[in-house]
């Protein structure tokens, strides 16, 4: 096998897997700085990429200034998720507990903020929950939104 299709054979379907890609919303300014942008809220949206008609709908927390302008800062663990149904909902892929729905890196190293998802099988709800590790010391501050599957769908 020739080298470039040997690496496209292998990290094309490494591209496809992972989390999704955030569109910004919009932003509101929180703090003033003098110097560098604001400190802001940031509301993004995405889509589940395994549950096709679900959007979530996150406000996180941006530092701004001189460090947050050359994106060194590290942004707080402030954030608060909402995810709703959009469309017919259609599983892509099997669903499994605590799979990473999306990731942001919130610093230069070490922290990122994740939403994963659950599914309450007794309710038959997807759960997202939005949260931010860090190497050392994560968070417990946390969000937590539920969108309700429809009826007669296969897991």
């Amino acid at each position: 096998m020739k080298p470039y299709a040997f690496a496209c054979a292998v990290l094309i379907p490494l591209l496809a897997v992972g989390a999704a890609i955030a569109e910004e919303i919009g932003s509101v300014s929180t703090v003033f700085k003098m110097v560098g942008a604001n400190d802001k809220i940031v509301v993004e949206a995405f889509d589940d990429p395994k549950v096709t008609g679900v959007t979530c709908y996150l406000s996180r927390a941006k530092t701004g200034g001189i460090k947050g302008s050359f994106g060194v800062a590290e942004d707080t663990a402030d954030a608060s998720i909402a995810c709703r149904q959009v469309g017919p909902i259609h599983v892509v892929e099997s669903l499994k507990d605590g799979d990473v729905v999306f990731k942001k890196d919130t610093s230069l190293l070490f922290k990122t903020l994740q939403v994963v998802r659950f599914h309450d099988r007794k309710r038959d709800v997807l759960v997202y929950l939005v949260y931010s590790d860090k190497i050392i010391d994560g968070s417990p501050k946390n969000s937590v939104s539920a969108v309700a599957m429809e009826k007669g769908w296969k897991p």
